[in-house]
């Protein structure tokens, strides 16, 4: 990947979905949080003022939300990575992505901010 990629970047995607290994995690919306980094040549779209050449941001959100709230998986890596599958796939222009899932309410007795899995793909 080129070094001089530009980013875009989407934080603090909130959903509720019932993704984990144990039952009640099956049984119960729990919250989840996604953040985005999406690498593309932003130069163009920057010079002529056109949506159709970066991330209409609306369809990226609503892609990620349709993952993440209407299947279950056992593991964070899973949604993870269909995510990221699922940006390459439906945007061209992208370059790169990476995404990370967070779970701050982990069935994990302790104090902590959350759990997450961060992971990279390319075309």
């Amino acid at each position: 990947m080129d070094k001089k990629v530009d980013k875009i970047m989407a934080q603090g995607l909130e959903f509720k979905a019932c993704h984990g290994v144990l039952a009640a995690e099956k049984e119960s919306p729990q919250s989840f949080l996604v953040d985005l980094d999406l690498f593309l040549d932003l130069k163009a779209a920057a010079e002529q003022d056109d949506l159709a050449l970066t991330i209409d941001y609306d369809k990226a959100f609503h892609l990620v939300k349709n993952i993440v709230e209407k299947q279950s998986y056992n593991l964070l890596e899973t949604l993870a990575e269909k995510i990221a599958r699922a940006l390459l796939d439906s945007f061209a222009a992208l370059q790169a992505v990476e995404v990370q899932v967070s779970k701050p309410d982990a069935p994990v007795k302790g104090n902590f901010n959350y759990f997450a899995v961060k992971i990279r793909r390319e075309k």
